[in-house]
């Protein structure tokens, strides 16, 4: 991706967006979210680049820019949560997507940041059901949302997805953590006994009345 054109289109895919240029200047193109008008794409060019700002995760923030000498601290911007993408060919098109998606995300009441931040919170030890996942994000029927968000999930490391199993306490299909026992394993390292495929809901399923 090294065009606005192809920046500003990629961001207008997600829901209830709009393109604006606030600034009576045509430089400043940025993408907006109905109907909190919050921006979460700005595009500019800059010393003959074409520039993306973009809101951050902190946890994600350092990640980036140690990752791309073409993402640096935000221009113009709280450098604390946002980035500068300078769309100079260096950065793979996925890589950029991602970040656009997440600053999505971080601007509006996202069903998949609420399901992650519901993962987050299942302590080791325990297991939740995909609908525990979905009442603790706010919506007891999109269990069939967390199964598509987990599939997604972009921080392996702190949203533990091996610990959601159905309502029946099994695991999930092998592929889905890239070979046989994977989730198993990671369960059993956890201090969770799995037999047959499945956990025992009734001594290692998580109370989420409590918490």
């Amino acid at each position: 991706m090294k065009t606005r054109e192809e920046a500003l289109s990629y961001g207008l895919t997600f829901p209830y967006t709009y393109q604006e240029a606030p600034f009576h200047d045509p430089n400043w193109q940025l993408i907006r979210v109905k109907p909190s008008k919050k921006a979460f794409l700005w595009s500019y060019e800059k010393d003959g680049q074409i520039c993306l700002n973009l809101k951050c995760d902190p946890e994600w923030r350092d990640f980036w820019r140690r990752t791309y000498d073409a993402v640096i601290p935000g221009y113009h911007q709280n450098k604390e949560h946002w980035n500068t993408v300078i769309l100079d060919g260096s950065i793979p098109d996925d890589d950029v997507k991602r970040m656009i998606a997440e600053s999505y995300d971080l601007v509006t009441d996202s069903p998949t940041r609420r399901i992650y931040e519901a993962v987050k919170r299942i302590p080791q030890g325990k297991v939740a059901t995909y609908g525990q996942v979905a009442a603790m994000a706010g919506n007891p029927k999109m269990s069939r949302a967390v199964g598509n968000a987990l599939h997604k999930n972009p921080d392996f490391e702190n949203i533990p997805c091996y610990r959601v199993v159905n309502s029946k306490g099994e695991l999930a299909d092998e592929y889905v953590f890239g070979g046989a026992g994977v989730q198993q394993n990671l369960l059993e390292a956890d201090g969770i006994v799995v037999q047959n495929g499945k956990v025992d809901l009734g001594k290692f399923g998580m109370d989420i009345n409590n918490i």
